[in-house]
C-alpha cells in the first residue's frame, strides 16, 4: 500500500482505520481487538486513528488492552488521536456542559491520559479535534510545539479546521500543523469546492477524510449516487464502499479516508478500494450524482 509523508519523519498508510466505534460491540478483548488490527495490516494499513471522546471515553483503553496484551504490534502501527472535546460523560461526568478546551493544561492531561490508556510512550499524530471559540493561539501552539519536542508527539494537526483557524494557529507555533481530519465523500462534497481542500491542496498538507462513506448512508441508501455506485462496483468487481472511497483516492490534493467497522469481513475488504480504476469522466458521474445536477 502506498504510503504518504505527514512530515518529514511520519509517513501514514494511505488508508486509515478508524476506531471511534471500538468500544462499541460486546466483545472488547485484546483478543478480539488484535483480530482486527492484524485484518488491517495484513493489507498494509498501520494508521489507526482514534480520540480521547470516543466510546465515551473508553476507546483507547480498549485499543491499548491489545497492545498491552502484545507490545510488538505498537511497532507496527502508527496512532492518531485527538483532544479539546469535554463532555459530561466518563472522566469528565461532572461537566455540566459540553465544551471546547484549547489550554495547555487540558491539552497535556488529555495526552496522558491517551498514552496512559492505550499504554504507549508516544502518539505519532495529535489532532485538535474542534476548532474552539476561545482558542488562544499562542498557548494552544506553544503546548503542541512542547509536546513535539518532549517527544511524547511526533507530529500534530487540527480536525475540522477551516484555513482560516488553521492559519490563526500555525501563526502561535514552530512546528508545522500536519494535516487537517475533515469530513469528505459523496455525501459531503462541499469540500470540493468552499476552499477547503483547495487550501490544504496549495500548501502540499495531505488531508484525512473522515466519514468518507457518509456515516454509513452511502451504503445503504437509494437514489442518484446508489445507482452509480452500484453500476461502477458490479463492473469493477467490488461494492458501494469501495468505489467511494476510490473517489476520494482520485482526487489529487492526496486525500487519506478514515474507514470504520467492526466487521472483520468489512475490514478485510478495506483496501479493495485500491483496486478500482476512476477515470475523469467516471469521477464526475459520481460528482454530479452527489451534486444532483450536472455541472454548469
Amino acid at each position: 500500500m502506498d504510503r504518504v509523508s505527514i512530515t518529514p519523519d511520519v509517513s501514514f498508510s494511505r488508508l486509515v482505520y478508524g476506531m471511534w466505534r471500538v468500544a462499541d460491540e460486546a466483545d472488547t478483548s485484546a483478543k478480539h481487538v488484535e483480530a482486527k488490527i492484524d485484518a488491517c495490516l495484513a493489507q498494509g494499513i498501520t494508521t489507526f486513528d482514534q480520540a480521547d471522546i470516543y466510546g465515551g471515553y473508553t476507546a483507547e483503553a480498549v485499543l491499548g488492552g491489545a497492545l498491552k496484551a502484545n507490545p510488538a504490534l505498537r511497532a507496527k502501527m502508527e496512532i492518531v488521536s485527538k483532544c479539546d472535546i469535554v463532555a459530561p460523560v466518563g472522566r469528565y461526568a461532572d461537566a455540566t456542559v459540553k465544551y471546547y478546551d484549547t489550554t495547555r493544561k487540558h491539552i497535556e492531561y488529555s495526552v496522558e491520559c491517551s498514552l496512559r490508556d492505550m499504554g504507549t510512550d508516544y502518539l505519532d499524530l495529535l489532532l485538535i479535534h474542534r476548532p474552539d471559540p476561545l482558542m488562544d493561539h499562542a498557548e494552544t501552539g506553544a503546548a503542541l510545539d512542547d509536546l513535539v519536542q518532549s517527544g511524547k508527539v511526533r507530529a500534530v494537526g487540527v480536525s475540522n479546521f477551516r484555513p482560516y483557524d488553521w492559519e490563526l494557529l500555525q501563526a502561535g507555533m514552530t512546528t508545522k500543523l500536519a494535516t487537517n481530519q475533515i469530513e469528505i465523500s459523496l455525501a459531503e462534497i462541499a469540500p470540493f469546492t468552499n476552499g477547503d481542500i483547495a487550501f490544504h491542496q496549495r500548501n502540499a498538507q495531505p488531508m484525512m477524510a473522515w466519514s468518507p462513506l457518509g456515516g454509513g448512508a452511502l451504503m445503504t441508501g437509494e437514489g442518484a449516487v446508489a445507482s452509480v455506485l452500484d453500476e461502477i462496483a458490479a463492473a469493477q468487481g467490488v461494492d458501494r464502499a469501495a468505489v467511494a472511497v476510490a473517489f476520494l483516492l482520485r482526487h489529487p490534493s492526496t486525500i487519506l479516508p478514515v474507514l470504520g467497522t467492526n466487521n472483520l469481513g468489512r475490514i478485510a475488504q478495506i483496501s479493495d478500494a485500491l483496486k478500482v480504476e476512476i477515470d475523469r469522466p467516471t469521477w464526475f458521474r459520481l460528482y454530479e450524482a452527489a451534486l444532483g445536477r450536472e455541472v454548469a
